[in-house]
């Protein structure tokens, strides 16, 4: 049996050719340029206010579809008005904090 050999090539995709290590400013202040800031959340909005106001909003939900599938119309009109008066209080104090904890310095747009 006439076995032939494959050579295989190298990898298919190969990194760029740029001249040199690339330097990636992930933490190297010096490799920044004049306008970027790496402690700046990029789109204005404190991360931790995102956290909560997605946490707090999946919680609500739960607790209004629980009142809501527990059965009585008590209950549901309790849901509704939960509902009515919860949302726009999240919505007003996630409002504030994030104001409040903005990055005045470094605005985004």
């Amino acid at each position: 049996m006439d076995v032939q050999q494959h050579k295989v090539p190298g990898p298919l995709i190969q990194p760029p050719n740029v001249g040199h290590a690339p330097h990636s400013p992930v933490r190297d202040d010096a490799s920044l340029a004049p306008t970027e800031d790496l402690d700046r959340e990029p789109d204005g909005v404190p991360h931790n206010v995102v956290g909560l106001t997605a946490l707090f909003s999946v919680m609500l939900a739960m607790l209004v579809a629980f009142m809501w599938l527990t059965g009585s119309s008590v209950a549901r009109f309790a849901a509704v008005a939960l509902a009515a008066l919860a949302i726009p209080t999240l919505v007003a104090t996630m409002r504030k904090k994030a104001a409040r904890e903005r990055d005045h310095l470094h605005p985004s747009r």
